[in-house]
């Protein structure tokens, strides 16, 4: 006998989930028919479980709702049900008011499918990538537990988190491109058009040009009379990089050699590290097990080579060991972090635990971040600053020459 998860309508009018042990489906459809249900969904029970609802959700290239219509969503989802108000007549409402047509669109389908008798869960899995699915996961805990709101409310503050990582991330890296740009823009602007016109003026010296000059000079005039050619062919290297940079095997390099830069590379770990406990804390908290939320929250691990070490711990917790020894079998987990999963999971603090280390880890990066910064500018400043230097005394120093040889005679 098959246990069958059935989504049934009751004579009354409630939707219940019930189990029911049968040889096949059709056996079990006509027994609950019989009883006077009517029947929405029979589910085997390997597609029951939160990382079976929400597999379809991993591949794709569908785009996803904007991540501030997204939280906004949830945020008035989570207010409407703790109001009281139904779920479909909850959905409808924030349908009719979504301001993205796109999440409007969303959201008719979902709500088309609850009134066919489809869980939430179901009718967000169902739309596959456009929606993480840490969050279809979470709403099934939410579902399964009773606390739905409790659940989106967990989750809101879960995204909000990462979208306050992002934006500091960015606005910390904003102004060293800006003056990456400006300094290339400043060196392309002496080497395309100002060296060339100088070198025509050296040529009525009758002196030596120094050495750097010579250089300079003839890296300015092969760049600008072979621009025709050379520029070309550097786009279609930078696209070639580029597209290369998308492929599996060139993302997973990337992510190996971005790990390896010095401070960038430890911050790096430690952003994957607070979003992947993160998920695993929100996950674990809602009532998802141990395997199925590691199975989803891995994939919230941005860096492939840091998810593909990960991809070993999987197999060791299904078969029996601790999830502190199968993470510190993966080989990429500080000590520090494992120590604190290890008296979380010992203790049966997990979640918390897990929660803590997310948090001192965001907090980490924030000073990795500022280290970085703090480090890229100046960088930035002495290599163009060089560059431009070398540039201008390419200019001036035959002109310093020839006025200094003209004083003397």
């Amino acid at each position: 006998m098959i246990k069958f998860v059935c989504r049934l309508g009751t004579p009354a009018g409630e939707v219940v989930t019930r189990t029911i042990e049968a040889a096949g489906a059709s056996e079990a459809r006509v027994r609950l028919e019989s009883e006077g249900f009517r029947v929405f969904s029979i589910l085997p029970p390997r597609a029951t479980g939160a990382s079976a609802l929400t597999r379809g959700g991993r591949a794709g290239t569908t785009p996803r709702v904007k991540a501030p219509d997204f939280l906004l969503f949830n945020q008035q989802l989570a207010a409407l049900i703790r109001a009281g108000i139904p779920i479909l007549q909850s959905i409808s409402m924030l349908r009719r008011r979504a301001t993205s047509s796109r999440l409007r669109n969303v959201l008719a389908d979902v709500e088309e499918k609850i009134r066919g008798g489809a869980a939430l869960s179901e009718a967000f899995a169902a739309q596959g990538p456009i929606f993480p699915r840490i969050y279809t996961a979470s709403i099934l805990a939410g579902e399964r537990s009773g606390a739905l709101d409790e659940v989106l409310r967990r989750y809101v503050d879960y995204v909000r988190r990462g979208v306050e990582v992002r934006r500091k991330v960015r606005s910390a890296l904003a102004y060293p491109s800006l003056l990456l740009l400006a300094s290339l823009g400043m060196v392309a602007f002496l080497t395309m058009f100002v060296v060339p016109r100088m070198s025509n003026v050296f040529l009525g010296f009758n002196t030596e040009l120094p050495t750097v000059t010579v250089v300079v000079v003839g890296i300015s005039t092969f760049v600008a009379s072979n621009s025709f050619w050379l520029f070309p062919l550097l786009l279609v290297a930078a696209g070639a990089l580029l597209l290369w940079g998308r492929t599996p095997s060139g993302k997973l390099i990337v992510d190996g050699l971005l790990l390896k830069v010095p401070i960038a590379g430890v911050m790096l770990r430690q952003l994957s590290i607070a979003q992947v406990t993160r998920s695993l804390s929100t996950l674990l908290a809602g009532g998802i097990t141990l395997v199925e939320s590691w199975e989803i929250a891995a994939e919230s691990i941005t860096n492939r080579e840091l998810r593909r070490r990960s991809v070993s711990v999987l197999p060791m917790i299904r078969e029996g060991r601790s999830f502190t020894e199968s993470l510190e079998i993966s080989g990429w987990m500080p000590e520090l972090a494992l120590d604190m999963i290890g008296v979380g999971e010992r203790s049966g603090s997990l979640r918390e635990m897990l929660e803590e280390v997310a948090t001192f880890y965001d907090r980490e990066s924030e000073v990795r971040l500022e280290q970085l910064t703090t480090v890229i500018e100046p960088a930035i400043l002495l290599v163009m600053g060089g560059v431009v230097t070398t540039i201008l005394l390419a200019i001036y120093l035959p002109i310093i020459q020839t006025i200094s040889n003209a004083a003397t005679r």
